[in-house]
């Protein structure tokens, strides 16, 4: 089809700008604000309407046979361990290590390690009320607490896989699940450490009074012992690692590392953390065991269905054939890196969702992938953390992580802005900081 570059690029634009205004302004659900904006694309580039309902069904279908069950189990797993106390026992145990001094490290600490298998949201509400505890304990200010435990936690959410952003952009660009993980973890690093660094310097100057009102917590029984409640979190880690490492060579290998290759699959390495997880609370009733197991389905339903929409935009926006164009042009040769992050930026900052974020960028950005000289395994994998540095900036009161934190710690939202706001700037900033030395040392 003869399109010009300036009409693709400004259908893509209004389609942008449709799922923004629709999530946004009229609280459309991101699924039918996706599935809108394919319409307004693929009618605009001239493919007749069935085409255009096939190229659709194609990339849903395409991004949900990859990560669909990873997705569930992540989701199985993060309610198992809030469920059974598991998060609670890890934090309690870096807190006493630490100490009162460094409790915000703390926080930030176990935000980060409760984070790798848990949504941020999620993971702030189960801690909010140690958080809170801590807070007045210490006489720390809550800012201070709650915001170090909120950056550790959106760290790991924007940047390491299961989590559905990163996830979906690593299928969509094609990145090694067990690489991504394990650079991601190594840039969210810097990212959770300035977070903390800002909410120490910020929150210490706004110092908000604590409510009495309690947090309700889960009564499961007796706690699980720290072995017991790290095991369903570090086993699929170091199982998915492991596979990538081992897969990076040609050598034929014995079968008994092909058999730990195997566990180290996503999916199977994320069943076995389900099954120890399941090992965290001894005497699991019927009842209690089928009603986590069925929330969790429908947790993860609503979220696989935003992603399968994210892969069908994608499939629509490759059908423009916008990198043709682009591979014509040298205005973003230069860009590298910086095209992906200020790309996703942009969308989170206008829409509020990180993983709506992450997945509109990479399906924009993977054919533009070799203009930007980023169409190699590295540079693939350097473009995933770059998006996902660029979904970190900015959260703010569009942003349902925003409001968690806000509505568990107490917090006005004058302070939230100005505190937590700035924090995910700078985390953004940090992590692109990153990605840009680690482009220069790979």
């Amino acid at each position: 089809m003869a399109n010009s570059l300036s009409y693709i690029l400004t259908l893509l634009v209004a389609g942008i700008a449709l799922i923004v205004l629709l999530t946004t302004r009229y609280k459309l659900p991101a699924f039918f604000a996706l599935f809108l904006a394919c319409l307004l694309v693929g009618l605009g580039i001239g493919l007749p309407l069935g085409s255009v309902i096939s190229v659709i069904k194609d990339g849903f279908g395409n991004i949900l046979k990859s990560l669909g069950l990873i997705i569930v189990l992540g989701t199985t797993l993060g309610l198992l361990l809030e469920y059974t106390g598991s998060t609670t026992v890890m934090a309690a145990f870096l807190l006493k290590k630490l100490g009162n001094k460094y409790a915000p490290l703390a926080m930030s600490i176990t935000g980060f390690i409760v984070g790798l298998p848990i949504f941020c949201d999620s993971g702030y509400i189960v801690l909010s009320g140690l958080n809170r505890s801590m807070a007045k304990r210490t006489g720390i200010s809550i800012i201070t607490m709650s915001v170090s435990l909120a950056t550790g936690l959106y760290a790991v959410h924007c940047l390491v896989p299961p989590h559905p952003g990163s996830s979906a952009a690593a299928v969509t660009i094609g990145v090694d699940f067990g690489k991504l993980i394990l650079t991601g973890m190594v840039v969210a690093i810097p990212a959770m450490i300035v977070g903390n660094l800002w909410a120490k310097y910020a929150g210490g100057k706004n110092i908000d009074p604590i409510t009495e009102d309690p947090i309700a917590v889960n009564e499961t029984g007796k706690a699980p012992s720290l072995l017991k409640a790290c095991l369903p979190v570090f086993v699929p880690i170091i199982l998915i690692g492991t596979r990538s490492f081992l897969t990076t060579g040609t050598t034929p290998y014995p079968g008994w590392i092909m058999f730990l290759l195997s566990l180290g699959d996503p999916v199977i390495a994320l069943l076995i953390g389900v099954l120890l997880a399941f090992n965290c609370k001894q005497g699991w009733q019927k009842t209690e065991l089928s009603k986590i197991l069925q929330e969790a389905t429908e947790k993860a339903g609503g979220i696989l269905v935003i992603i399968g929409m994210g892969g069908a935009f994608g499939a629509i926006l490759t059908a423009t054939k916008i990198g043709e164009h682009f591979s014509q042009s040298l205005t973003l040769g230069s860009m590298g890196i910086f095209f992906p992050f200020l790309l996703t930026s942009v969308l989170k900052t206008a829409q509020g969702s990180s993983t709506v974020a992450i997945i509109t960028a990479a399906s924009i950005v993977l054919p533009l992938l070799p203009v930007l000289g980023l169409n190699t395994e590295t540079g693939k994998l350097l473009c995933v953390l770059a998006m996902g540095g660029g979904s970190m900036m900015i959260s703010h009161a569009n942003d349902a992580y925003f409001w968690v934190i806000a509505k568990f710690s107490g917090l006005e939202m004058k302070t939230m802005l100005k505190v937590y706001s700035t924090a995910t700037i700078l985390m953004g900033l940090t992590t692109l900081t990153m990605v840009y030395i680690l482009s220069k040392i790979l």
